[in-house]
């Protein structure tokens, strides 16, 4: 997990946007194959998406948030992709997103 200030500087270094965003993740194929990777967390970006969203500003929404990004991260090191824009929350890893989502807050409960 990073502060705002340290995702910003990642997100300049490796997309060369200027801004805070929420996660980055990095895909780091191996020599024999395998697939190791990188996902980087801003639990700041995470609570100001939540108060601006209409999402409840309690801890339970923002640990439910992180849940969200450390799976979204992860699709993304394994390969998978959305469109940018409106279409991402249709798109068939968005899907599988909320899926994974969902089974892990039902096991944290």
């Amino acid at each position: 997990m990073l502060d705002a200030a340290a995702m910003r500087r990642l997100n300049r270094r490796a997309t060369g946007r200027r801004g805070l965003t929420d996660v980055l993740s990095f895909a780091l194929p191996q020599p024999d194959g395998g697939l190791l990777g990188d996902v980087y967390v801003c639990p700041a970006a995470a609570r100001r998406w939540i108060g601006n969203g209409g999402h409840a500003k309690d801890g339970e929404a923002v640990a439910d948030e992180l849940v969200r990004l450390v799976v979204h991260g992860t699709l993304h090191v394994l390969g998978y992709d959305h469109p940018d824009g409106p279409g991402r929350t249709r798109s068939a890893m968005w899907r599988r997103q909320e899926r994974y989502v969902r089974r892990l807050a039902r096991t944290a409960r």
